[in-house]
C-alpha cells in the first residue's frame, strides 16, 4: 500500500478560516496533515481579504514556493478562500504554477478539484452554488479533540458596510439549519470538546432556529457535556431582545462578548453604513450590563477613515472611555478595491498612524486596568494545554483571559475553579480552589 500524500494548509484571518481549514484536510480524505511545506504533495493557502494588501502578501507567499515547485514537479499548489474569491483566474495568470483556486463557498468540491489538478488540468471555482457546501463535505472523523472548537453556524453579510469586502467575497447571508448545528456540536462533545465558539461573519443575524441565535444558544445549552458557548463576529443592529435575554439566563453562555463599533462619531458611523448611532450602541451596552453585570467586552475599531477629522476620532477615544473594553482589535484604514469607502479622499498616512497610536494605548491602559483588577478573584478555567514550563498548564477564564496554573494532576479538558493570584502583560497566574 502505497503511502498517504501529505496536505500542508497555511490559514490566514479569522477563526471561520481555522474552521473551513479543518473541514478542507476532512474533504482531501486520501491527504494526511504536515505542519511543513517541505514534504507536503499539496499546498493549501486559505486565504482572508479583510486586512490591508491580503493579495498581495498572498502572491508573495506563493513566491516562497517557486523552488519547491521546481524540485517536485508533482507538487500541487491551491490557493482558496476569500482572496481567491476575488482574484479568481487572475491568481494563476499572475502565478501560473498554481494548479488549483477554490472559493470560499465552494471547498466542498475540493475532491474533484484535485483530481483535475492532479491529471494536469488548471482547477478553478469560485461560484456561489446554490448547494449547502455542509451538506455535502464527507462527515466529520472520529478523532479524539481537544477542548475547545469552532463551528460555523451562519456565513456572509448583507450590511454593506462601505469599508468591507465580506459581502462580495462570501456573498449573502446564510445560516445553517439548527439541527445540523446541534448534530455536528454533539458530534464535537462526544470526540472531548467541552467549549465551542458559534461563528458566523455577522453571527448574530443568525436565522436557522426559529428563535435566531439565542434558540440555538439555548437548544446547544441542553447537551449535557458541552459546558460552554461563545459566538463571534457580532453587528450591533441584530442584539435582539432575545439574545440580550440569553447573556442573562443561560449559564453555558459565557460572559464575553465581540461587538464590534468600529468608530465613536455618528457622522462616520453613517459615512461606514453602519446604519446604527452611538447612542444605539451605549443603548445596547447597558442593557447587556444589566442582565449580566460582570460582562467583559471586546470591539473592533478603525481609525483614520475617510473624512475622519480630529473631533470625530475625539468622539471614537470618548466611546472608548465610557465601553471600556477587556480587549479589542484597531486597525489603520486602508482602501478595499470595490467598497465605497475606496473611492474617497483618503487621510495621510501620518495621520492615521498618530491616531492609531492613541487609540491603541487608551485600550492596551484598559485591558490592563481590567485584567489587573481580576487579582484576588476566583474563576473558572477550562484547561487547553501544557504551558511553557514544566507541571504548568494553561486555560482560559469564562472571561476569556489566559490563565497559568501550577499543578501535575490538570490534564486538557479539565475544568476547575481557580484563585488568581498574579497579573501579567497578556495572561493571569492563579492556584487551584
Amino acid at each position: 500500500m502505497s503511502a498517504p500524500k501529505k496536505l500542508y494548509i497555511k490559514t490566514y484571518g479569522c477563526q471561520m478560516n481555522v474552521y473551513d481549514s479543518e473541514r478542507m484536510a476532512e474533504a482531501l480524505a486520501g491527504y494526511e496533515s504536515t505542519d511543513t511545506p517541505d514534504d507536503a504533495d499539496m499546498i493549501l493557502l486559505n486565504t482572508c481579504h479583510i486586512r490591508e494588501k491580503a493579495a498581495e502578501k498572498v502572491y508573495s507567499e506563493l513566491g516562497r514556493y517557486k523552488g519547491l515547485k521546481a524540485d517536485k514537479p508533482d507538487l500541487k499548489i491551491g490557493v482558496a478562500g476569500c482572496v481567491a474569491q476575488a482574484e479568481g483566474e487572475e491568481i494563476m495568470k499572475r502565478q501560473p504554477m498554481v494548479d488549483l483556486v477554490v472559493g470560499p463557498q465552494s471547498y466542498h468540491r475540493l475532491p474533484e478539484l484535485e483530481a483535475k489538478a492532479r491529471s494536469g488540468q488548471k482547477a478553478l471555482d469560485t461560484d456561489f452554488p446554490e448547494e449547502d457546501k455542509f451538506e455535502h463535505l464527507k462527515s466529520r472523523p472520529k478523532a479524539k479533540r481537544g477542548p475547545t472548537a469552532f463551528l460555523t453556524v451562519q456565513e456572509g453579510c448583507d450590511k454593506f458596510c462601505a469599508f468591507c469586502v465580506v459581502p462580495y467575497t462570501r456573498g449573502a447571508e446564510v445560516s445553517r439549519p439548527a439541527d445540523r448545528i446541534v448534530s455536528e456540536a454533539r458530534d464535537l462533545v462526544e470526540r472531548g470538546v467541552r467549549e465551542i465558539t458559534l461563528l458566523g461573519q455577522n453571527v448574530n443575524a443568525y436565522h436557522g432556529h426559529e428563535r435566531g441565535l439565542a434558540g440555538l444558544i439555548r437548544a446547544l445549552a441542553e447537551i449535557e457535556d458541552l459546558k460552554r458557548i461563545r459566538f463571534t463576529t457580532s453587528h450591533p443592529n441584530d442584539m435582539d431582545d432575545d439574545l440580550i435575554a440569553a447573556h442573562g439566563d443561560c449559564e453555558k453562555l459565557m460572559p464575553y462578548l465581540h461587538l464590534p463599533v468600529q468608530a465613536g462619531s455618528d457622522k462616520i458611523l453613517k459615512r461606514m453604513n453602519r446604519q446604527h448611532t452611538r447612542d444605539d450602541y451605549f443603548r445596547i451596552i447597558d442593557r447587556l450590563r444589566e442582565v449580566r453585570p460582570d460582562l467583559h467586552l471586546s470591539g473592533d475599531f478603525i481609525v483614520g477613515f475617510p473624512e475622519e477629522t480630529e473631533e470625530d476620532f475625539a468622539q471614537t477615544l470618548d466611546l472608548i472611555e465610557r465601553v471600556k473594553y477587556g480587549s479589542a482589535f484597531s486597525f489603520k484604514y486602508s482602501t478595499r478595491p470595490g467598497t465605497p469607502a475606496a473611492e474617497r479622499d483618503q487621510l495621510p498616512e501620518s495621520v492615521k498612524d498618530e491616531r492609531l497610536q492613541r487609540l491603541q494605548a487608551l485600550l492596551v491602559s484598559q485591558q490592563r486596568s481590567l485584567q489587573d483588577a481580576m487579582v484576588g478573584k476566583t474563576v473558572n478555567v477550562l484547561f487547553e494545554k501544557p504551558g511553557r514550563l514544566p507541571g504548568q498548564m494553561v486555560g482560559k477564564s469564562e472571561y476569556l483571559h489566559a490563565v497559568h496554573v501550577e499543578s501535575d494532576t490538570l490534564i486538557p479538558g479539565d475544568l476547575r475553579s481557580v484563585r488568581i493570584v498574579e497579573s501579567g502583560p497578556n495572561s493571569l497566574k492563579g492556584v487551584l480552589n
